[in-house]
């Protein structure tokens, strides 16, 4: 029965993956230009994630800083995101926060936009929920991490982002919307793509990012708790260790869908009421990302076509080798 239900799976899998292309919009491509003159003020942490009262907030222009570049053979990635309390803003700074040392070292990454959805108090509730590395940190990360305050999503949408469904159909609430999207109903449509190998799993995936993510939940208490630490809190164990059949996955079933289970109890349910979007655009608006290097040539170009729809640090990492080895 259980191999059955695996082969089923597989062969799901591997169809929705036919439809998994990727064209961005002629603006993510060129985000240097479409961005020029968005201004979003600068969220500043301490060591903590703890509020700093600046005297005067700090605004940075994301096109013209993605112009003035980085230093020679240093990249800048932007993060588009969505409202703070959504599924694809809080993986996104899980696979960042696990990413760091190859984001620096292998992509050649120096400096990191967050933009989030959200009002300044929701993006720092968020950082400290996550644990998510500041400014401050950069010694230990050797990336410069700058979060930045957008509850309009207007960067998103100059950048090209998607709407979601039925973006101006005014006779459709945001939840409904949200909802036909949520279940895989209409453009984008590739939130079941990206949901499903959640509880599929996938041979050659990888599950690093979400053993570093479910381990920082388990230690802030997020249930459930399936990792076994030891005295230093050291990973030892994995219950999807004794998985049968599976256990050598790369990325176990329903490993991805237990993180998710995590964010969605003790932080999307738990903490709606002070992580909800403050503009109903936002609710289905999704996200995206660039790498940009110096000079404001985009390397790498991505929007999210579905819930969870995030990608892949290690495929950015390995797209931005490969254009490391081409120069």
């Amino acid at each position: 029965m259980i191999k059955s239900v695996l082969c089923w799976g597989g062969l799901l899998f591997l169809l929705l993956q036919r439809i998994d292309a990727l064209v961005v919009p002629l603006s993510a491509a060129k985000p240097t230009e479409s961005l020029m003159g968005v201004s979003l003020p600068k969220v500043i942490l301490d060591d903590n994630n703890n509020d700093i009262d600046a005297i005067e907030t700090e605004y940075l222009d994301i096109g013209a800083e993605l112009g003035g570049g980085s230093a020679d053979n240093k990249r800048t990635m932007v993060v588009f995101g969505t409202y703070a309390g959504d599924f694809n803003m809080i993986e996104y700074m899980q696979k960042i926060r696990a990413s760091l040392p190859q984001l620096q070292s292998k992509g050649g990454i120096d400096r990191i936009f967050v933009i989030v959805n959200g009002e300044p108090k929701q993006i720092k509730l968020l950082a400290s929920f996550l644990d998510f590395p500041t400014t401050s940190t950069k010694e230990e990360a050797a990336v410069e991490i700058e979060l930045l305050s957008d509850p309009t999503g207007e960067a998103g949408r100059k950048f090209g982002v998607s709407r979601g469904f039925r973006p101006d159909d005014e006779s459709l609430s945001p939840f409904a919307k949200q909802f036909c999207s949520g279940i895989g109903i209409g453009p984008p449509w590739m939130t079941l793509p990206a949901v499903l190998p959640g509880y599929f799993g996938d041979p050659n995936g990888r599950r690093e990012w979400i053993e570093t993510s479910l381990k920082q939940g388990q230690l802030s208490g997020r249930w459930p708790e399936i990792l076994e630490l030891d005295g230093d809190q050291n990973i030892v164990a994995n219950k999807f260790d004794d998985a049968p059949l599976v256990s050598n996955w790369g990325r176990r079933p329903f490993e991805l869908a237990t993180l998710r289970l995590q964010s969605l109890i003790g932080i999307q349910i738990k903490h709606w009421s002070e992580l909800k979007p403050v503009d109903d655009r936002c609710l289905t608006q999704y996200g995206g990302c660039t790498v940009v290097e110096k000079g404001g040539n985009a390397i790498y170009s991505w929007v999210d076509r579905g819930l969870c729809d995030v990608p892949d640090m290690h495929d950015i990492l390995e797209v931005l080798s490969a254009a490391a080895e081409e120069q």
